[in-house]
């Protein structure tokens, strides 16, 4: 490395072209790099649940609504807004239907073709008895043998045996209309004929419906009527706009605040520039390298620009900062170059080389996030190195042929008044700082992962925030699963299959109720129909003098019931078949399971995958369900099987990298304890802080492991040269070791101002860590070196001693050294 630097200290000119024209050639890679902040990316395309879901897609069409709110008007404007918005938005090229009303009053009025003929047969018996009885009380010369009360004409057991049905639940809200009268709201459902994973077209339909709103009139409904758009679509564009917006809000903070703290490390401009072109050029070419593999940026990698910046300013600033040490020192700029790079170089090279294996290690994990993660990470940590070996030795060549010398104060080295206080305290701090961790590992038993998929999506959004009061407007989830089937008989399997589990699993099911086209046909109409007649002549008897008005009106609900007539799928309500149309209009294939859990809840989505997953159809295939709530179970099941192999990896990856760049077990094992103590000190400080592990801040852990080794490398290495006086090199390489560290937190830093709450813990933790680490780098590690060294002075001398004594007791003097020793 120290001859390659001279080489481009030497021919400027040449390094320089080459480092632009790979920096234009990166900048046209990456210009049509797009954001991905797709759930179901996050996943392969190999994986059960995502083939799934696009084989839904395809069959079945778009998951999810374009969902209007129209709220602030009585309920009968509310109403009129919903059929007056409905045919506009059902004209618009991109919507295959648009509902506003529940298939309630339809379901209610055939409610007793949902019976069993037996159950019928026992609601006869019932009316019948107690007609009966009412006809024997009203005879003056009937004379009652026993005191018995009336024959009960509760049907509550029969309510609960089918409370649980589709029909129940589709039927049990009051009004036809998605209408809310006391929150004076009212929704209108319009289905999309693509998924909201297409942004581009959710973007367009979006944009569509809210054109035919601004086109309504709304004064006629009211003073205070106004609409608002939520469901899939609407949610995925907030989303994506949040995180387009944290990127560039937490961006330039970083690079405001890397180059505010450059300037007061350097106190120079000029310095800035040298450190930062470098990283410029290593970023070009990094994200033209993520152009060419990948052509987009998903919800982690979108932010590497900053966390790659803050960790790159790090070398830098050993490079440059050994440079102006040495040049203080007398040494030209070409020899100043050529022994930066040799040695802070060479422990820089070792401490990118072990970052990277990290993040690759990171790179092996199934998760799209974390994969793409550590794969650009690793590769930009190499990058960055390259780039600091062509671009800054051409840079200070330049500045040395133009005839530009440091100033002295930026080649002064000013004494850390730190360093004599931990000489002479070395022991009351070492043992200090092992009481403080030691107090901090007991919290660890503390430490909780926080299973709310709320770190993947912001479920603060307004948006999704009234997504959720729409969902218990309409009194069940707007995006159930999808059992695929082929045919009738297979949908009735699945329908028995998956009522028999909710059955077992009595209050701890997950399902809300499940719904096929043909189920809410029942079998067996005319026998029934028969019944019915009957107790239709049984309920025209009821003499009406004695009911109460709230008996006389469940009387004529009962009376319109039994009147109605047979009925098959072509005669249920659009609103209804419209749903379980595939994109073909065939109404066969598809079973709905409505969950009854919020699909936030990360372990409920477990449990839920687990109880509709492994059914198995006649014909003997697997059933395939489909749904986002079955991508998040694999998410979630994904990261809780492989966080701990990751963290074992990047420890093992990072101790044997260490250990074959660095020539021996032990020099690894003690650049390496900084970073084991400091991450356990973080484990035990999270109970304590209210911090908890989620599905995308536990990647701050292999990333620390990586990324705060190269402290602990740059003071082994210093120490360990010839001459090394500790409170000079503490005072140099523990400047540096401050920045480089306060840089990087700087980077991950900026993400404490994203509005997404899982990026926000991302970089909360990451600062907690860089912080922890630099509090032992500068206090415990050097204190615990000072202990062990005067520990091994002791114990070389002892020998020395003894060997002096025997020679005395031998006859012989101590022997005088001699000029060669």
């Amino acid at each position: 490395m120290g001859a390659l630097a001279a080489h481009n200290h030497r021919r400027p000119f040449t390094a320089l072209v080459c480092a632009l024209v790979l920096s234009v050639v990166g900048l046209l890679s990456a210009r049509h790099l797009t954001l991905n902040a797709n759930l179901v990316d996050l996943l392969p395309q190999s994986f059960e649940s995502v083939e799934a879901i696009h084989t839904l897609e395809q069959r079945f069409g778009a998951q999810g609504w374009v969902v209007v709110v129209g709220e602030d008007g009585d309920p009968a404007q509310l109403q009129q807004f919903a059929e007056d918005v409905a045919p506009k938005l059902e004209a618009l090229p991109g919507i295959r239907y648009v509902e506003i009303t529940r298939p309630s009053s339809f379901f209610r009025s055939h409610a007793l073709y949902f019976l069993s003929p037996e159950d019928l047969k026992e609601v006869e018996r019932r009316i019948d008895t107690r007609l009966t009885w009412e006809k024997e009380q009203a005879n003056p010369l009937y004379v009652p043998l026993a005191d018995d009360p009336a024959p009960s004409l509760d049907f509550s057991d029969l309510e609960e045996k089918y409370a649980g049905g589709a029909v129940t639940r589709l039927s049990s809200h009051p009004s036809d209309y998605y209408l809310d009268p006391a929150a004076r709201r009212v929704v209108v459902l319009a289905k999309p004929e693509v998924s909201s994973a297409d942004l581009t077209f959710s973007t367009k339909i979006v944009e569509e419906v809210q054109g035919v709103l601004r086109q309504q009139d709304l004064s006629k409904y009211g003073p205070g009527f106004h609409t608002q758009i939520t469901g899939s679509f609407q949610k995925k564009m907030d989303q994506q706009g949040q995180i387009t917006r944290d990127v560039a809000v937490s961006s330039t903070v970083a690079t405001v605040l890397v180059l505010l703290y450059l300037f007061l490390h350097f106190r120079s401009v000029l310095a800035v520039g040298m450190v930062l072109a470098p990283v410029g050029a290593g970023l070009a070419w990094t994200y033209g390298l993520v152009g060419v593999a990948y052509g987009r940026v998903n919800l982690l990698t979108a932010f590497l620009g900053a966390i790659l910046g803050g960790l790159g300013v790090e070398h830098g600033i050993h490079l440059l900062g050994r440079y102006l040490a040495l040049r203080g020192e007398g040494r030209s700029s070409e020899q100043a170059t050529r022994e930066s790079f040799t040695h802070t170089g060479g422990a820089a090279l070792v401490s990118a080389v072990v970052a990277a294996l990290t993040f690759f290690v990171l790179g092996t994990s199934k998760l799209t996030a974390f994969r793409e993660f550590g794969v650009i990470a690793g590769v930009g940590m190499l990058v960055l190195i390259l780039a600091y070996v062509l671009v800054l030795p051409a840079v200070l060549g330049l500045g040395a042929r133009w005839g530009w010398r440091p100033r002295a104060n930026s080649t002064e080295m000013t004494e850390a008044p730190l360093g004599r206080v931990i000489t002479h305290r070395r022991g009351l701090l070492t043992v200090v700082s092992a009481l403080v961790v030691a107090g901090l590992l007991t919290q660890m038993p503390r430490l909780r992962f926080d299973y709310d998929i709320g770190s993947l999506q912001d479920q603060r959004l307004d948006s999704f925030v009234l997504d959720r009061a729409v969902n218990q407007l309409i009194g069940y989830s707007q995006v159930p699963l999808v059992v695929l089937t082929n045919s009738r008989e297979e949908e009735a399997a699945v329908v028995r299959e998956l009522q028999a589990r909710k059955r077992q699993q009595g209050a701890n099911s997950t399902v809300d109720f499940v719904a096929a086209l043909a189920s809410l046909v029942p079998e067996r109409q005319a026998e029934k129909q028969a019944i019915l007649k009957d107790i239709g002549k049984l309920v025209e008897d009821v003499p009406e003098g004695q009911l109460t008005p709230k008996q006389r009106g469940q009387l004529e609900e009962l009376r319109r019931q039994v009147r109605a007539q047979p009925f098959t799928e072509a005669d249920l309500p659009s609103s209804v078949r419209q749903q379980f149309e595939g994109r073909d209009g065939h109404g066969t294939g598809f079973v709905l399971v409505y969950p009854s859990a919020d699909q936030s809840n990360g372990q409920a989505m477990r449990r839920m995958a687990k109880e509709v997953r492994g059914m198995v159809l006649p014909d003997g295939r697997p059933a395939v369900v489909a749904g986002e709530a079955m991508v998040q179970a694999d998410i979630v099941n994904l990261v809780s099987h492989e966080a701990p192999f990751i963290l074992l990896g990047s420890t093992l990856t990072v101790l044997l990298a260490m250990w074959l760049t660095l020539g021996g077990l032990r020099t690894a094992l003690l650049c390496l304890m900084p970073t084991v103590v400091s991450l356990f000190a973080v484990l035990g400080l999270m109970p304590l802080l209210d911090m908890e592990f989620n599905y995308l801040n536990i990647l701050v852990i292999p990333v620390l492991i990586g990324t705060t080794v190269d402290a602990g490398v740059h003071l082994i290495t210093r120490l360990a040269s010839p001459r090394s006086d500790f409170v000079r090199v503490y005072s140099e390489t523990g400047k540096a070791i401050c920045g480089g560290l306060l840089t990087s937190a700087v980077g991950f830093g900026a993400l404490l101002l994203a509005d997404h709450p899982g990026l926000n813990s991302i970089g909360a933790l990451a600062n907690v860590g860089f912080g922890m680490n630099l509090l032992i780098m500068l206090v415990t590690f050097p204190a615990l070196l000072l202990v062990l060294s005067e520990r091994k002075r002791r114990r070389r001398a002892v020998p020395s001693r003894r060997r002096g004594e025997h020679l005395i007791r031998d006859g012989q003097g101590p022997r005088r050294p001699t000029p060669s020793h």
